[in-house]
């Protein structure tokens, strides 16, 4: 069973479209658990312990053999704040693989709301006038005008973490266990 650490539509699509092309017949669920990092994870290193902590968390549940952490983070550089996703897959018998997605530069005004503190989601909603945007096309489908949303976003970035799943011959691992490098 695939256990996915968030019970988000637009990050439980993805996980179903993904592993039933690769793995038919596998069970996707999702469970309620704490990422350990802010609410709007702000960097790459809280994005990637977060997705570790719900992979890790996914995992642990009864019956789970594959456990995914799905982060959505905000980065700020000399050009703005831009929006980016991680994923993290781990499988019971110690394999993973991880990727960072795509990335989007922030409108000014949302990226200042962001910096003070507030979760994306939100400022979104507000921006929009809408509640709950990013249980559906997200800011990365608000700012594309749909061009993509969410669930292709997250589609993307699941793929690219697949590679040591589906070519192991090439990734050669030791278990997860601080293989991430975010052991804080």
């Amino acid at each position: 069973m695939i256990v996915v650490g968030s019970t988000n539509p637009a990050k439980l699509e993805p996980v179903r479209l993904v592993f039933s092309e690769l793995f038919p017949g596998l069970e996707v669920c999702g469970v309620e658990v704490p990422s350990g990092v802010s609410e709007q994870p702000i960097g790459y290193e809280e994005t990637l312990l977060g997705a570790r902590n719900r992979a890790k968390a996914a995992l642990a549940q009864p019956g789970a053999t594959w456990g995914l952490g799905l982060e959505a983070g905000v980065e700020f550089n000399a050009q703005g704040a831009w929006l980016f996703n991680v994923a993290v897959i781990l499988r019971a018998d110690g394999r993973w693989g991880m990727a960072r997605g795509g990335s989007v530069l922030l409108p000014p005004r949302v990226a200042e709301r962001v910096r003070a503190g507030e979760e994306l989601g939100q400022v979104m909603d507000d921006l929009v006038g809408r509640r709950g945007t990013k249980r559906g096309v997200g800011a990365v489908g608000i700012l594309t005008l749909s061009r993509i949303e969410r669930v292709e976003f997250w589609r993307h970035t699941l793929e690219l973490a697949l590679p040591p799943f589906l070519r192991p011959e090439l990734y050669p691992q030791a278990g997860y266990d601080g293989a991430l490098g975010v052991d804080r």
